[in-house]
């Protein structure tokens, strides 16, 4: 077995007992640093990346092979990737980019195939003068999504 096909078996053999996290990224570099990413659905704790670190760490064999490791969570500035993202968070604002287009609006849905978003946006009247506020709403298939990020606002 190659270090990565054993990594990434130790990788799913931590999470296995963790139903709510799950894996975003597994990179290993030239130099053999090991970095692991995951998300969850009620968040990761610190407890969490200990736990998948300790599976890994024990099971792998120093002598053999001179690795780093580093487990960590999605952060806040880790675009989404993920259907299970998107769907644990509906709700929240996202800025979104297209081949074509931008939006930063709020998630209404997510299910398989494409996001739903919604926006309030101030257009000039059909009838008169002035603009008034019309609700808009999209349907975005993932494979036209280039990135996708949770805004935080305060």
């Amino acid at each position: 077995m190659i270090f990565r096909e054993k990594v990434e078996a130790l990788v799913s053999q931590g999470i296995a007992d963790k139903p709510a996290i799950f894996l975003i990224d597994l990179t290993i570099s030239e130099s053999q640093k090991i970095m692991v990413t995951l998300d969850g659905d009620q968040g990761v704790s610190l407890q969490d990346c200990i736990d998948i670190s300790k599976v890994i760490d024990n099971n792998l064999d120093r002598e053999e092979h001179d690795y780093s490791l580093e487990v960590a969570s999605a952060g806040v500035s880790t675009p989404l990737k993920l259907v299970r993202q998107y769907k644990k968070n509906i709700g929240r604002v996202l800025k979104v980019k297209t081949n074509a287009e931008k939006f930063e609006a709020k998630l209404e849905n997510a299910n398989d195939e494409f996001i739903t978003l919604t926006w309030s946006a101030r257009e000039p009247k059909k009838v008169g003068k002035g603009k008034e506020t019309v609700e808009k709403k999209i349907d975005i298939p993932y494979s036209e999504i280039k990135e996708a990020m949770v805004t935080i606002t305060f």
